[in-house]
């Protein structure tokens, strides 16, 4: 049985990456379509997505990997074992 803190446990950075490039096309996505149908130019849309794209990824990956050291949320070892 892993435990918190156990390195079997934990995300690999592939797998953070993976949701990060996930999540950030759905991002980036909704950002391009508010940019159009608020300025009605696909070039500026296509470019406000990319750029969220870039930077959030980043930052997403970032806030994923720091998220290893919290252990908020996580189910605690017990005492002892038998």
């Amino acid at each position: 049985m892993l435990y918190w803190g156990a390195t079997d446990s934990m995300e690999t950075n592939s797998r953070s990456l993976a949701k990060a490039l996930s999540y950030r096309l759905f991002g980036s996505l909704s950002t391009a379509l508010i940019v159009y149908v608020i300025r009605g130019d696909a070039s500026i849309a296509i470019g406000a997505g990319a750029a969220d794209s870039v930077i959030k990824l980043g930052l997403y990956y970032l806030h994923e990997r720091l998220w290893q050291y919290v252990p908020f949320g996580r189910a605690k070892p017990p005492e002892y074992e038998i």
